[in-house]
């Protein structure tokens, strides 16, 4: 076996991975070979923390031997379509999550599967893809390096926050869209309409996938708020995980109440279609009504008998002027009524 202090070779068997080490509360050191990590377990004054990203199967297992955890939790860290839980096991605690963000292009958000492994002195996170950023969640870790005396448990509240409060961003940047919707919503052009659709649309369908991480998050941050409440620093760590476990219930009261609101603007967007065709029906009848005093006019005067001015000037003149004053008159009462 290894000892820390030991040369070891660059060639681990745990490529991408990213680790740390703290002794007393104190960053001793990081990015070490992920096969000292058994050997920093047996003292008692470690806190480790792993990070593997993107690990194959061969990589799961040999993760599995090492820090002996439960082959169903293993099987769910690898799962991409595992649902948000917080299980717990005899030497550890299994959380499955999942960090959002919003997409750019046609990926209205993109939804990264982040889980993790904390046991009595250690903290291990295995990400599918790099879509988690591990850089804001090593400086929220430095700018509260005091509560890394409290051990895994000040890491892993440390990730949920983080995950939190993207919550919050992603929710915030679809609540600033759906104002600029509202915006041109009433915007009277075809292309406006179908605009408004088509994002209504994508939005609607995010903000369902989004409910679904967001809404389990609760129950998971219960569990680990119970868990840690019950810990040897229950005292030092409750005020974070209670405060972790608010900003959760606001994210989920947020996303419905988006969600209410984008159902309210499709139906309103519905709605306003049916009135623009309702005033095209009326343009068009009006307009209808108009043509045909022309056309009932010349037809009239069109028949071959005789008729006041019958092959006189004045009696072309007199058409005209019915033709003019009828359908002035009839344009007057359908502007009046608002029709055209």
């Amino acid at each position: 076996m290894l000892s820390p202090n030991d040369q070891v070779s660059e060639q681990t068997a745990f490529p991408g991975v990213r680790t740390r080490v703290w002794r007393n509360g104190v960053l001793e050191r990081e990015d070490f070979p992920f096969e000292l990590v058994s050997d920093y377990l047996e003292e008692p004054d470690c806190l480790v923390w792993a990070d593997l990203c993107a690990p194959d199967e061969q990589t799961l297992a040999q993760l599995a031997e090492e820090l002996c955890l439960d082959p169903h939790a293993v099987e769910d860290a690898a799962s991409p379509h595992e649902r948000p839980k917080a299980t717990r096991y005899a030497t550890h605690l299994f959380l499955s999550t999942y960090a959002l963000r919003a997409g750019t292009g046609d990926d209205v958000l993109d939804v990264t599967h982040v889980s993790a492994f904390c046991m009595a002195r250690a903290f291990v996170t295995i990400r599918l893809d790099d879509g988690f950023d591990l850089a804001p969640l090593l400086e929220r870790w430095d700018d509260n390096s005091d509560l890394m005396q409290y051990g895994p448990r000040a890491l892993e509240h440390g990730l949920l926050d983080l995950i939190v409060d993207q919550y919050f961003e992603a929710i915030q940047s679809f609540d600033e869209e759906i104002e600029g919707i509202e915006g041109a919503l009433f915007e009277d052009t075809t292309r406006s309409m179908k605009t408004v659709q088509v994002r209504t649309y994508e939005i609607r369908k995010a903000l369902v996938k989004a409910r679904r991480v967001i809404l389990p998050m609760r129950e998971v941050v219960n569990t680990v708020m119970r868990r840690a409440t019950t810990s040897d620093h229950a005292t030092e760590l409750t005020p974070y995980f209670e405060d972790l476990y608010d900003h959760v219930l606001r994210a989920a009261e947020w996303t419905e109440a988006l969600r209410d609101m984008v159902s309210s603007i499709f139906e309103t967007n519905m709605a306003l279609a049916d009135s623009r065709l309702n005033m095209i029906m009326k343009k068009l009848t009006s307009w209808a009504a108009i043509i045909a005093v022309p056309t009932a006019v010349t037809g009239y005067f069109g028949q071959n008998v005789p008729y006041p001015g019958f092959a006189d000037e004045w009696g072309f003149l007199l058409s005209v002027a019915l033709i003019v004053i009828i359908s002035g008159l009839l344009y007057l009462t359908f502007k009046r009524k608002e029709w055209l």
